[in-house]
């Protein structure tokens, strides 16, 4: 199982200057994968505008969105937005896409709550087509640069269509920050429908897990607040479920190898920089 970790882009507090710095540490201790969450009405960095400095601080890790909410954006506005980073990073992105929960997330005037997963539907293959050099906007130029690939795709979420969605549309899929345990029946989701859809092979499964080896109480502290809008349940689920201190994190990784997973994204709680050395010296 590869062992990733997430950008500190939405932890709230945090210099926007470290990303840079961060990822050269990660890449350097080798990790993976960087991945971001994404959120508008949240103050961070925008998901895509982290992942460009983390291209251009970096040469071979991985980068991967966990998850992108993609119905909150203009379909070819995205697509054009993450083949440039693609094509920046040399081909190292991987989208994990999801449609969203939080109203407030919605602020493009026509792209509101009601409706966003047809409206992901319709997206999904608008990014095709602009990927893959169609023009648009009713003129004669596509909006890549030649050489822009189709960039892979891992769909999030737990209704059943996202299951659907992910066998048609997808490589695989990306849990959301969940402990093993609650976890495993999504994952056992995915691999039904991807089986049923006849495609070959297995899914590519992502989880990701809450971390703090530093200020762990801030640590708390910043997920109970990224997560209220969710409700007491959730947030109780969340904060109890983090990896703090070196052993819970090694049970972190020893109970998602035990489910198979591909890859383990921890994702930062405090935008601590020397995060990436320690959580490295527990499990790299």
């Amino acid at each position: 199982m590869k062992i990733g970790i997430g950008l500190p882009n939405q932890v709230r507090g945090t210099r926007p200057t470290v990303i840079p710095d961060w990822a050269a540490r990660a890449e350097r201790a080798g990790f993976s994968t960087l991945g971001t969450v994404g959120r508008l009405a949240y103050p961070g960095v925008m998901d895509t505008v982290a992942l460009a400095a983390a291209a251009g601080a970096t040469k071979s890790i991985g980068l991967f969105t966990n998850v992108l909410l993609a119905s909150v954006w203009p379909p070819v506005l995205l697509a054009k937005e993450t083949a440039g980073i693609d094509a920046v990073s040399g081909g190292r992105l991987t989208l994990g896409l999801g449609v969203g929960s939080r109203p407030d997330d919605f602020v493009v005037d026509g792209l509101g709550l009601a409706g966003r997963g047809r409206r992901f539907e319709q997206d999904l293959a608008v990014y095709r087509d602009v990927w893959q050099g169609e023009p648009i906007g009713g003129g004669p130029n596509p909006a890549v640069t030649p050489g822009a690939r189709q960039i892979p795709l891992l769909i999030g979420g737990g209704a059943p269509v996202s299951f659907e969605r992910m066998a048609r549309w997808g490589k695989g899929y990306v849990v959301s920050a969940l402990p093993a345990p609650a976890a495993a029946p999504l994952f056992q989701q995915a691999r039904a429908a991807w089986a049923e859809a006849g495609r070959e092979g297995s899914p590519y499964l992502v989880a990701v897990s809450y971390f703090a080896l530093g200020d762990v109480e801030q640590g708390r502290a910043n997920v109970s607040d990224y997560a209220s809008a969710h409700g007491e349940e959730v947030v109780r689920m969340l904060t109890n479920g983090m990896a703090t201190g070196q052993g819970p994190v090694k049970d972190t990784v020893a109970a998602f190898a035990d489910l198979g997973v591909d890859e383990l994204i921890f994702s930062p709680s405090v935008g601590d920089v020397d995060e990436v050395s320690r959580l490295a010296d527990t499990v790299l």
